[in-house]
């Protein structure tokens, strides 16, 4: 007789279920997600604490694996491994990141990336950047927060890094129910920005209370695009962070570049990367809401031979689609006037819930409302150190375009 889903499974872990509706050929192929309407929800599944490890069955019994359990979320389950009888433990973790460390080693000569990229690195909900030896790890699910010390001891035995920071920043983790408190897990906290080496340029990372972990190493790959066409030109960066378009080109040999950006302490970052660069004398900020700027250069008639848009997600969810889709737009009207003839506009978006389709159509209408007429020239994603799986349609949320207006 088949066990019922209360009885314990190898190692005394609880056993959950999926009902028969639930798409049990997906999970096998690797999608890694059993959202709440997929699973068995009795009294004891209710009961399970968040994060607790659990054995995946299917609507027959049929074992698939062990997952990560959060009631409270709509995501309930996320597949960490398909063998049943394997611990999630130090060693299970370190063979893990062993594999994320040996993508990047082959990838780039510096210790400076997004070391686990969630669930393509077979981690899910979980984001590492490296600075050096300072990592950075962001536990956006229950069970990686329920074994962050076996996780923080695999880091350490694996990359040698002498700190690691946990941010618990972003809205994701408030969709799981965690807290939003930071903290270093080993190591001391820097004293300051750490300066960070890309593209030949510098960058100033605030690995402790700065955006996300501190510096977006997904664009490296459009940074380098857009600094290869500013050799001698006038840039203009919007939505900079600190300064990742805008100090790309000045490396590259931009004539000048203008950051703009709602946050001084990102800009104040920017201005510091460009000083160590020794190019501060070609750069300048302005502080400011993004519509707001683009609106007064346009009326002052400014003109910019390279102009970059990376915004944050407007449309983080799929029922912020048609307004993230109308921002977009937007963005493309007040930028596309700016850009001097046979310039360069790019134009960006990490909205998941915005694919690549969607999110070229919006830029276009707004070319079109600018009275502009424009050529695409390239179609950037996210760098290899921020790998897609495939049968998770969100990791493949960063698209860069790039026209010749």
């Amino acid at each position: 007789m088949t066990a019922p889903s209360s009885v314990s499974a190898p190692d005394g872990l609880p056993v959950v279920r999926l009902k028969p509706k639930a798409n049990a050929q997906a999970i096998r192929r690797g999608f890694p997600w059993i959202y709440a309407n997929e699973l068995v929800t009795d009294r004891r599944t209710k009961a399970l604490a968040a994060g607790s490890l659990a054995v995946l069955q299917d609507d027959k019994r049929q074992p698939m694996g062990i997952v990560g359990v959060n009631p409270k979320s709509k995501i309930i389950a996320r597949m960490l491994d398909p063998r049943v009888t394997v611990r999630i433990d130090q060693e299970w973790f370190e063979a893990r990141l062993a594999r994320a460390l040996a993508l990047r080693v082959q990838l780039f000569d510096a210790p400076y990336y997004r070391l686990v990229h969630a669930e393509a690195d077979g981690l899910p909900g979980v984001v590492i950047d490296r600075f050096g030896d300072l990592c950075v790890v962001q536990p956006n699910a229950a069970w990686a927060e329920r074994l962050l010390e076996p996780l923080t001891a695999a880091l350490k035995a694996v990359t040698q890094v002498k700190t690691v920071i946990k941010n618990a920043g972003g809205r994701t983790r408030g969709l799981e129910g965690l807290n939003d408190r930071s903290e270093v897990l080993c190591g001391s906290a820097p004293d300051g920005p750490v300066q960070v080496p890309m593209n030949g340029a510098i960058y100033l990372a605030d690995v402790t209370g700065g955006q996300k972990t501190g510096l977006f190493f997904d664009q490296r790959p459009n940074h380098a695009f857009a600094a290869g066409l500013s050799r001698g030109a006038r840039v203009l960066d919007v939505f900079s962070h600190v300064g990742g378009f805008s100090l790309a080109a000045l490396a590259a040999g931009a004539e000048h570049a203008l950051a703009v950006d709602a946050s001084q302490p990102a800009l104040d970052l920017a201005t510091g990367g460009a000083a160590a660069m020794q190019v501060g004398a070609r750069f300048d900020t302005r502080q400011g809401d993004a519509f707001d700027v683009l609106t007064a250069l346009g009326a002052d008639g400014a003109k910019f031979d390279v102009v970059i848009c990376d915004p944050p997600a407007f449309a983080p969810s799929r029922p912020a689609l048609e307004a993230g889709l109308r921002a977009y737009e937007r963005i493309a009207r007040l930028a596309t006037p700016l850009v001097a003839e046979n310039g360069i506009l790019g134009l960006c978006s990490c909205s998941h819930a915005a694919d690549l389709s969607a999110f070229r159509g919006a830029s276009l209408r707004g070319i079109g409302r600018a009275g502009r007429r424009a050529a695409l020239i390239h179609t950037g994603f996210a760098g290899p150190d921020h790998p897609q799986l495939p049968q998770l349609a969100e990791s493949g949320y960063l698209k860069s375009l790039f026209f010749r207006v």
